[in-house]
């Protein structure tokens, strides 16, 4: 089985956030295909609930950005780590669905930074499940209670660093759990996890 889920109790707090990242095959979402993704559950004060893992099948009729395919062919464990027993995505969707549910508290989609890999989810979610990941407050059983967070503007905010300074490779080892960024989706995710720990901490 490709992915995994680590589901936690269920829980009392108020909201958690679930930091995702993903790798795909091209710049846009349906003309080119998310190859899989990662997502690490951290609490409101930074503890580490659950991860979930995931390699997904393209999809039908989508093509490969020949300048993604460059990128990726200079990252050949990489591609591997992304590509290796995928599953079909309405599959990995739905079971994505039910680990975000299983904590049974308010989630936060987050993302670093959100606008890359937020348009990948609100494409997988609506065509899998009809639904955003943006839903109004009028929508009672949506997924995701809240507005995605985007953690390279709250470096941007905490730090006040230059918005184009808060990039990975610019970061103290020590904020990302000094966990290497290695373009496997769930290494990448347990990176931003920890920034998001570190800046809940407050220590910047």
């Amino acid at each position: 089985m490709n992915s995994f889920i680590v589901t936690g109790k269920e829980l009392t707090v108020p909201f958690i956030y679930i930091v995702t990242d993903c790798e795909f095959d091209g710049p846009i979402p349906g003309l080119n295909s998310m190859l899989s993704f990662g997502s690490v559950a951290v609490s409101e004060s930074g503890e580490v609930l659950g991860e979930f893992e995931a390699v997904l099948q393209r999809l039908d009729g989508a093509e490969s950005d020949i300048a993604t395919m460059d990128f990726w062919r200079r990252h050949p464990e990489a591609w591997a780590a992304a590509t290796e027993d995928a599953e079909p995505p309405a599959t990995i969707v739905k079971d994505f669905v039910a680990w975000v549910k299983s904590f049974g508290t308010e989630p936060i989609f987050a993302a670093h930074p959100v606008s890359l890999d937020g348009p990948w989810f609100d494409y997988y979610l609506k065509r899998f499940t009809g639904r955003p990941l943006l839903e109004g407050p009028w929508i009672a059983d949506r997924l995701f209670r809240y507005a995605p967070l985007c953690i390279m503007s709250m470096v941007a905010g905490k730090t006040g660093r230059d918005h184009w300074n808060c990039d990975v490779e610019r970061y103290p080892p020590e904020w990302l759990g000094s966990i290497e960024h290695t373009h496997r989706a769930i290494d990448d995710a347990r990176g931003y996890a920890n920034l998001l720990r570190f800046l809940i901490s407050d220590k910047t």
